[in-house]
């Protein structure tokens, strides 16, 4: 039937009636949206919104990631015809899942840019819907941080990344993608006692008393030890998930602006996510997939991959509460 149907079925993003179901149009054809889901502005009944952050200006090495959104929709187009692998869940199928666009902003106006998408951010939420956000470079989790932390108070972070972006830096209107978690602990924006970094492997000294599972310690113990760890942290704590492309190795991972060895595989990073279900995520962001330093897309894909894994996981989290 699926095979059926891709002879027929074409620019679902637009011509789907309703939110939910399966998409079976041809991978390489068609407007691309995020797994195919439909674009909109009316978060009405709607469950997540994926909305993109094509914002790359406080990069401390490649630029590029503000074409993250477009690769990682493009790469997603390969997975909306089957139920994602490993979950008992499909969210393509039994939850509201939309594609809300890309934040519009002034490419000029830099020192706008943090209100600018915690607005964007907090119009999301007011509507009763949660966020999963393409970007762009990892600031971006910063202004987004905000508007989550107004709606749920200080959060459990769950941060996968090759830094610890943590480093000390006491302007708070500095835009800098290194920084911006040391300033996250400062505002009180996020718990560091309920937070935990996994995949880290450059070396900095400050500590701002978050958890570190760093990489040798996940390749010297299986997934699912990382992930019972992550959640003996958590607990049942608002979580929001970030997860930075380069805690990949740059084998699995190559197209991203600041590449360091020694990183998880991508194996590895299916596995503690799917592990981790259970969590009380409220909202998450992909970032830092730079897609033209990777000729062969497989970044993107990554991306697009572990955008979906981190879709499983906030349904999955909206089914608990459901039956709580």
């Amino acid at each position: 039937m699926a095979l059926k149907d891709a002879a027929f079925d074409v620019d679902n993003a637009v011509t789907r009636e309703g939110h939910r179901g399966m998409s079976f149009e041809n991978a390489f054809g068609g407007i691309l949206s995020f797994m195919r889901r439909s674009y909109t502005k009316d978060l009405t009944g709607v469950d997540l919104a994926i909305t993109g952050i094509p914002f790359d200006q406080a990069v401390t090495n490649r630029p590029g990631a503000r074409f993250g959104p477009r690769a990682i929709r493009e790469a997603s187009t390969l997975q909306p015809c089957d139920p994602p692998f490993g979950w008992d869940i499909n969210p393509l199928a039994e939850f509201d899942v939309v594609d809300y666009g890309d934040l519009a902003f002034d490419y000029a106006d830099v020192s706008a840019f943090p209100e600018r998408l915690t607005d964007h951010i907090r119009s999301i939420l007011a509507a009763g819907t949660g966020s999963l956000s393409l970007g762009g470079d990892h600031y971006i989790t910063f202004p987004i941080l905000r508007a989550y932390s107004e709606k749920f108070g200080p959060l459990a972070l769950v941060h996968f990344d090759a830094h610890s972006d943590t480093w000390p830096d006491d302007d708070m209107a500095r835009i800098d993608h290194g920084t911006m978690f040391y300033k996250a602990v400062r505002e009180g924006l996020i718990l560091p006692q309920k937070s935990v970094q996994i995949g880290i492997r450059t070396q900095n000294n400050y500590d701002v008393g978050v958890h570190v599972i760093d990489a040798p310690k996940v390749h010297g113990q299986t997934p699912a030890a990382t992930a019972a760890q992550i959640k003996k942290i958590v607990g049942y704590h608002p979580v929001y998930l970030t997860f930075d492309i380069d805690c990949l190795d740059p084998a699995f991972a190559p197209g991203t602006g600041t590449p360091v060895w020694g990183g998880l595989s991508s194996a590895q990073a299916a596995a503690i996510l799917r592990d981790i279900r259970g969590i009380n995520m409220v909202g998450g962001d992909i970032v830092e997939v730079s897609p033209q330093y990777d000729a062969s897309g497989a970044t993107a894909v990554a991306g697009a991959h572990a955008a979906m894994e981190m879709m499983c996981l906030y349904c999955w989290n909206l089914r608990v509460r459901a039956t709580v």
